[in-house]
Formats: C-alpha cells, sequence, structure tokens
C-alpha cells in the first residue's frame, strides 16, 4: 500500500513564505500524477497545483498561479510545493494526492496524505 506524508505546514504572517513536502513510500504506475489540494472548513477539497512524474507538467489554480510552485525529487519520491506571498485565503489544510491522472477532480486521486495545517495569520 502507498504511503504519503505531508510535512510543513504551520502558522505564517501575510506574505510570507512555506514549503510543503509530499513523500511517497513508493511509486507505481498509478501515480503518474502528484497533486495538492486544499480544504477549508466548510469548503469543497480543491485542486491547488499538480505535477507529472515523468515530463515535470504543471498545473495551478488560478488562485494561485505566480506564488505557489511545485516541484518533484524523482530520486527522493517527493513532490514539494513552495508558497510565497501567503494571504489569509491560503489557510485550509493542504493534502497531498497521487492519481494515474492529471486531473482537478479529487476523486479520481488513488492516494492521499493525512493533510498538513497551513494558517496565515497577523
Amino acid at each position: 500500500q502507498v504511503q504519503l506524508v505531508e510535512s510543513g505546514g504551520g502558522l505564517v504572517q501575510p506574505g510570507g513564505s512555506l514549503r510543503l513536502s509530499c513523500a511517497a513510500s513508493e511509486r507505481t504506475t498509478s501515480m503518474l500524477n502528484v497533486a495538492w489540494f486544499r480544504q477549508a472548513p466548510g469548503q469543497e477539497r480543491s485542486l491547488v497545483a499538480s505535477i507529472t512524474w515523468r515530463l515535470g507538467l504543471t498545473y495551478y489554480a488560478d488562485s494561485v498561479k505566480g506564488r505557489f510552485t511545485i516541484s518533484r525529487e524523482s530520486a527522493k519520491n517527493t513532490v514539494y510545493l513552495q508558497m510565497n506571498s501567503l494571504k489569509p485565503g491560503d489557510t485550509a489544510v493542504y493534502y497531498c494526492a497521487a492519481g494515474a491522472q492529471m486531473t482537478r477532480t479529487a476523486g479520481a486521486y488513488d492516494y492521499w496524505g493525512q493533510g498538513t495545517q497551513v494558517t496565515v495569520s497577523s
């Protein structure tokens, strides 16, 4: 069973930065794409960014373009989300997910991490 472990969340002031990490216990053919989702209280889980392992193709939600950067380190089976210029609206639990397709649909992802809290507040 593939496991995804997130780390790097925390409390940061508006304008600050955080880097989230998602370490996979292994990589399989059903994990061609890795994504970061977020979910704030009372809201649906939504895609923030995604990246493909092989070619490094990326996708970003409009709300984070120019502020967040997703990257991968294949040798460590790890995907990162660098978050800069953070806003209070970025406050949410951030989840790492892996699946076979590059899609915005959460239900299409086969593997999920436990989530890490990001709070942006002064």
